[in-house]
């Protein structure tokens, strides 16, 4: 699998701009602010239907237009496929698969499966558990149909049930048959993603051990812990005893929403006492574990976007990096970097294809 092009209209800073791509390594330099991650965020909105910078669609489009297009032509398992993404204001997303639009975004996730490593991914050690939440569901979502669509559903409901406590509180009547059904469906599916998740932590901590010590050529154990009420045997009764408490702080406060991944070193949080290089491996390892993930699930490498990673690696880990990627351990590369002399220095010594491109405030040109 590989992108063959991409187009990009009125897309963040690009008005108009066309590439087409190496199947190995692609590489867009040029100063802070002229566009690079743009490209990048461009292959993300055909990979998983969104911005991986912005959560908002119309912060997409180009300042003083109305609306953007993305449109990429692939190569899948040797059939051409082409990928539309097109957004205007005031109006729903669209998403275009060989010229038939698609009913729900949903239908798409997980066709064309991507990786990214990006400058703040550090944040998932350092920030709060919606972002890991985040992270562990994305993957999930690109690999298992069914995990996603229970997973709009329960946050369907959560949504629905938190309405109706805040009606309680509002009104002062209580309709408990309708809180009652949405408690049936926000326990069972709680129990079912959360099973889920397990699942999945099971898989990833070989995965991420093997990797942590090939890029931090540490010998400390990592691994993540997850932490659930929702795999408790007794979880429906611990769910329905919060009851008196949700409707108090008009919030369900049992859940799968509620979930966390702590990330440990040995058997400490990193985040506590792990070194800026530890927790650098660390994401690595995690990213390059979701790689291996999605390789063995779907049979063949997923896109790798690998965003300014030269200004946050140290020469010990972009060396190790660069080896992995020398063995052809991946498929298809988009990395970008502020300072072209260094990229060219680093990735001529590659037994690779590589395409420069240089960019220049939204203008993109083929080295």
């Amino acid at each position: 699998m590989y992108l063959k092009s991409l187009e990009l209209l009125q897309f963040k800073n690009h008005e108009k701009t066309r590439m087409d791509f190496s199947p190995q390594i692609n590489c867009f330099t040029g100063l802070n602010g002229s566009g690079k991650t743009n490209i990048l965020d461009g292959i993300h909105y055909l990979s998983l239907t969104k911005s991986s910078v912005q959560s908002s669609d119309s912060l997409n489009v180009q300042h003083e237009q109305d609306f953007f297009a993305i449109k990429g032509q692939f190569e899948i398992q040797e059939k051409p496929l082409e990928i539309r993404c097109t957004f205007e204001l005031g109006k729903k997303k669209q998403i275009w698969q060989n010229g038939k639009t698609l009913d729900k975004t949903s239908e798409h996730v997980g066709l064309i499966p991507l990786v990214l490593i990006a400058p703040d991914d550090t944040e998932l050690i350092k920030g709060g558990s919606e972002g890991r939440r985040k992270f562990f569901d994305g993957l999930l979502s690109q690999l298992d149909r069914q995990y996603l669509n229970r997973l709009i559903r329960y946050h369907h409901f959560l949504k629905q049930r938190n309405a109706l406590l805040k009606q309680f509180a509002e009104t002062g009547r209580r309709d408990m048959t309708l809180l009652g059904s949405y408690d049936e469906e926000m326990i069972r599916l709680s129990q079912e993603l959360a099973q889920r998740r397990s699942e999945l932590m099971e898989e990833v901590a070989p995965m991420l051990q093997a990797h942590y010590e090939e890029i931090s050529q540490g010998q400390e154990k990592v691994t993540i812990q997850y932490q659930t009420e929702a795999l408790r045997e007794d979880f429906g009764d611990y769910f329905m005893s919060l009851r008196k408490k949700d409707q108090i702080t008009k919030n369900s406060n049992a859940g799968i929403h509620k979930d966390d991944y702590v990330f440990l070193i040995g058997d400490h949080p990193i985040r506590k006492i792990g070194s800026q290089g530890q927790q650098k491996s660390f994401i690595i390892a995690l990213k390059l574990a979701q790689f291996q993930i999605f390789e063995k699930d779907r049979g063949e490498k997923p896109l790798l976007l690998l965003d300014d990673i030269f200004d946050k690696l140290d020469d010990i880990r972009i060396a190790q990096l660069m080896q992995l990627i020398s063995k052809h351990t991946f498929g298809q590369i988009f990395l970008t970097d502020a300072r072209p002399e260094r990229s060219h220095a680093i990735l001529a010594q590659l037994d690779s294809e590589v395409f420069f491109f240089e960019v220049e405030i939204g203008k993109v040109k083929r080295e």
